[in-house]
This record gives C-alpha cells, structure tokens and sequence, in this order.
C-alpha cells in the first residue's frame, strides 16, 4: 500500500464521489482505502499493480486533480427519497451460488456468461415493462444496431462528460500493406510462431470512426437527428446491449462491460416529457412492489469525469430534479440502481436539431431499466430456484 496525503480535505459527505472515481485516476491502481480523520478524509492508501514502477509523483498529481476538479466543488446534499416501497423482506448476495449451480459463468473482468432461469427472468421482467410502455404511451418500438457512428456519439457530449466510460470499435487499416504487415507482426514472420498479438493490433489499428453504444436513447436521437419525430409528442422505446468501461467490476452482475437496457425516450414539449416520465415512474414503483421487492428511488446526478463543470452540472442534476434512480437492495447496506428516469430540457433537441417544423427544438426524457440488474435484485430477494418466487413470476417463466 501507497499512501497519498491529499493537499486538500475532502467532507466525509463527500467520500462516495471520491470513491467513485479512484479507480479511473489510472489503470495501476488495484485496490484503495480511504484514511479518514474525523469527519473528513485526508488521504488514500492505494495498491498498485507493480510497486517498483509506480510513479508516485504522478499519482499523486491525478488523484488531486481530481480532488479538486471533480469532487471538492460539489455541494454536501442528502439524497431526496421521492418514494419508498412499502414491502420488506431479507435480502441475501446470491451470486456465489449463481456460479456454483452453473447458471452463471465469469468469463473475464465485467464479462458474465448467463443461463437459465435467469435468461428467462430477464425476458418476463422486460416484457411486463414492454407492455406497460406500449399500452400506456402508444410507444413506438425499434430494435438498434449494436454500432454507432463516433460523430453521432458526440453530438450527445458524451466525450466531453464521460471519457472514462468510453468503449471504442477499431479496425485495421483498410489497406493491403496493413493487412500484410499485421499478419507478419502476429506470427512474428513464421506460421509456426506466435508473435506479439499486442504488438499488431496497437500498431496496425486505429481507424475508430464507431463506438458501442453506452446507452440505447442516443440511438433514438441520432434517428430523429435533422429532423421532426413521428409526431409533436412521441415515445419510442427499445431494448439492446449497452456498453460502459468502469475499470474495476465488482464479482456480481451489478457492473458489466455489456448489459441489456430497456429503454424509453419521450420527445415533445416540456409537459409532455415532464408529465409521461412521472406516469413512467408510478409505474414502474408499482411494478416493482407486484414483484414483492423493496427499495426506493432518490434524486440523483451522473459520473463527470475531468469535466470544468463537472461540479456544476452534477449540483444542477440533483436541485433541479432531472435524474432519478430506482434502487434495490442486494444484501444488508448494499443496493444498486436498477432503473433511472432522466429529463433532459431541450439538450438532445438542439444537439440533434430534433423539431417539428417551424418550432424550436423537442424536449426529452428518458428512462433505462437495467435487466441484469433487476434480474440479480430480484434472485437476491426470492432465492435462485423458481419455485420460490411469487406465483405470477413462476408461471410466466415456466411456459
């Protein structure tokens, strides 16, 4: 362990949103503990990969950048519950047994494989949220291309706000010479021999001109983009993979490099989104107590990261409102957010130019559902066996 003595106090209230953050600071750091003194933290004892090799210095030099920058002007708020479930009941981590049944599978860092009944689960709790969408919203339903294009991806200021979470698409250079020239990297100049696969790929790679996309709703707003929506009010909804790089994953599938999200956008004037996203969220608490699960859902603001207004922007999420999360508990003081409801004012409308003729640009709002997340919530509530769930679930799977 390393410790790094901050050059400035950071409020214990504050600690969460360091914590967030250390693990980004840089690729060396392993593990962390925060070193409190009183009601204030005043450094980080670190573990690095290679000891020898780190350059504390430097370290040092991150980790206060982002002291300052990214925490330090935050303001001090608790959480502002907007509701809380009624239903109680033990709730245990069930992703050891997970594994040793076989029904999940650790594949690599954030990369797990699943089975049965779990595949099952995902598609019953999707399709009910599916169903209250269409029936509810007459929403419009699409199904995304897994690509999008890295300029369509900026007009959202998704580079500018999160370049920690981005996952990039790379290509060899389109080019017989490329193609030659990474064959003989990789096999080192012989078919017998393996050569520096590392080696090849950074040197004969780098057209990224297409990312994975870390949510379904900018897909929405790059197909309306230049252009009016089906109608002045419109809802489309849509479920697909979405891909986000978090550095360091947790042995659950609470973060994954790729998970499934159902999505649903609104566009249309500020009433509209404003009045469907707090009908959405009365719904999906409903959903959530039929399902015999507690929890809450809290004001809450994104992860900028290395953003100048990083601390602005996030103060502003929370006083005004725009970002909720709906949170389940996983085990005893530990819970994850498994649905958030966003409102975005006229942001996508003017980045996309989104408008109906002659009018100005659409307001948005959108809201995810995390299906492995809510899928784990829901095994870490009721157990791994089906025949512990609440009868309607039982059936609905076993058809």
């Amino acid at each position: 362990m390393t410790l790094i003595e901050l050059d400035a106090l950071v409020p214990a209230a504050l600690a969460d949103e360091l914590a967030k953050r250390i693990y980004f600071i840089s690729d060396q750091i392993t593990d962390f503990t925060l070193i409190r003194s009183g009601d204030t933290v005043t450094a980080v004892d670190v573990t690095t990969q290679d000891p020898d090799a780190t350059d504390l210095d430097a370290l040092t030099r991150k980790l206060r950048l982002v002291v300052r920058n990214d925490v330090l002007n935050q303001r001090q708020v608790v959480p502002k519950v907007v509701w809380r479930s009624a239903e109680e009941g033990a709730v245990r981590d069930v992703f050891p047994e997970l594994l040793t049944r076989g029904i999940a599978a650790e594949l690599g860092e954030g990369q797990i494989a699943l089975g049965e009944p779990v595949l099952s689960l995902m598609d019953y709790l999707d399709a009910e949220i599916r169903a209250l969408v269409l029936d509810e919203f007459e929403a419009h339903e699409f199904r995304y291309p897994t690509l999008m294009s890295a300029l369509a991806l900026r007009r959202t200021g998704y580079f500018e706000s999160f370049p920690q979470l981005l996952m990039l698409v790379s290509r060899l250079h389109g080019d017989v010479d490329s193609y030659g020239a990474f064959l003989d990297t990789l096999t080192g100049g012989s078919e017998d021999k393996d050569g520096d696969l590392a080696a090849a790929l950074r040197d004969h790679t780098g057209d990224t001109d297409h990312v994975l996309p870390p949510t379904m709703c900018f897909h929405t707003y790059h197909q309306y983009a230049d252009g009016p929506p089906p109608a002045r009010n419109t809802v489309v909804t849509s479920r697909g993979k979405a891909f986000r790089y978090e550095s360091r994953y947790r042995r659950s599938l609470e973060r994954l490099w790729d998970f499934t999200i159902r999505e649903v956008v609104f566009l249309g004037s500020p009433d509209f989104v404003l009045t469907s996203r707090s009908r959405l969220m009365e719904l999906a608490f409903a959903f959530t107590e039929s399902l015999g699960l507690s929890g809450r859902c809290e004001v809450a603001g994104d992860l900028f990261f290395l953003n100048r207004a990083a601390a602005v922007r996030a103060w502003s999420q929370r006083l005004l409102e725009m970002k909720y999360e709906l949170r389940l508990p996983l085990e005893d003081e530990r819970d994850v957010a498994v649905a958030s409801f966003n409102y975005h004012e006229q942001f996508f409308g003017k980045s996309f130019d989104i408008r109906v003729e002659g009018e100005r640009p659409v307001f948005t709002g959108c809201a995810g559902f995390g299906l492995e997340r809510l899928a784990y919530a829901f095994l870490c509530r009721h157990g791994v066996s089906p025949a512990l769930w609440p009868a309607h679930v039982r059936r609905a799977v076993d058809r």
